[in-house]
């Protein structure tokens, strides 16, 4: 068969578990005969990196990766390329690109992280293909993405204009209309990784057919490998440096514990100033962010995986990482 994934980011550009699943699943599928196609957008992670954009490298950069075919999406307009996504909700600057090559002759289209490479209207493209999207996040139904209030709490009830104003986030006007359930009734089936996130997509009044699916990992030790804690408690945090993650809490109490190790796996906002104020204390360990092989290191000499998440997850793939590497 034939699929294609539809996903804003895609390593190495890529912030989180949601763009490192797409890799899982696109190379499990490979490995088992299928034709894969990746869709990502390099406008939007030179946006949300601060790295920048050359536009002399605008248009669809084509690589292959260990069997799968990805298209890196660039405009000569760069970051606003992805603004004008957020804002309208439609491919716009992509919207060829993407006709193009959805245009394609697809079995399957898998829509993941859709936020900033085509919006709601994106899921009506893709010819007579069979559609899925996968819930790694709450964008759908919350304009954070995780139900983070205010840059502060979670979110405990919706107020999603003064939200998303006090988050930094551009009011996205399309969300008080119809436009989001028009374009979802092309979706065949929503994928959720977990019955509480199906329960609150259904909650907000999501109607499409919703199936549980829950993460997978392709991490594991090597053969033969076996799990060999150190003589201290040794525990990992791996994630996104931020606020909603718990991170700061976390480091706080370890910090008072001297009993206790804990290495931080990651990188985000947080990761600075984190390490500026406990990067002198002996227990604590600042990794950044490291290879996958690195990650199996990690966690097969730990003792635990600690998620302090403040905002509620959909799942956690670091969860099931760590129970893969034992």
């Amino acid at each position: 068969m034939r699929f294609c994934m539809v996903t804003t980011f895609y390593p190495p550009e890529s912030f989180g578990g949601d763009a490192t699943y797409v890799r899982g699943l696109a190379l499990g599928l490979v490995a088992r005969g299928h034709e894969v196609t990746v869709v990502a957008c390099s406008d939007s992670y030179a946006l949300l990196s601060h790295t920048g954009a050359d536009a002399k490298e605008s248009g669809d950069g084509v690589e292959h990766d260990n069997g799968v075919v990805v298209h890196r999406l660039r405009s000569k307009f760069g970051f606003l390329s992805p603004l004008l996504t957020q804002q309208t909700g439609h491919p716009g600057l992509k919207q060829a690109a993407l006709e193009k090559i959805l245009g394609a002759q697809f079995d399957v289209i898998n829509f993941h992280n859709i936020s900033l490479i085509g919006g709601p209207a994106v899921l009506r493209l893709g010819g007579s293909a069979a559609r899925l999207y996968t819930l790694h996040e709450h964008w759908l139904i919350c304009p954070t993405h995780i139900f983070w209030k205010n840059r502060k709490m979670a979110c405990d009830r919706p107020t999603c204009f003064s939200c998303s104003v006090r988050s930094g986030i551009p009011p996205q006007l399309w969300r008080y209309t119809a436009f989001r359930d028009r374009c979802l009734a092309q979706v065949d089936r929503l994928l959720s990784p977990s019955e509480y996130t199906a329960r609150r997509h259904r909650e907000d009044g999501i109607t499409q057919p919703i199936s549980i699916l829950p993460l997978f990992s392709a991490l594991a030790p090597p053969e033969g490998k076996q799990h060999i804690p150190g003589q201290r408690p040794t525990f990992v945090f791996a994630g996104r440096i931020t606020a909603s993650k718990g991170i700061e809490e976390l480091v706080r109490a370890v910090s008072n514990a001297g009993d206790i190790d804990l290495r931080v796996v990651g990188d985000g906002p947080l990761l600075p100033k984190l390490t500026s104020q406990y990067g002198n204390h002996p227990n604590i360990t600042f990794k950044g962010q490291i290879s996958q092989l690195d990650l199996v290191q990690q966690f097969v000499s730990a003792t635990a995986l600690v998620v302090p998440s403040l905002a509620p997850e959909t799942f956690g793939l670091t969860i099931v990482e760590a129970a893969a590497c034992g």
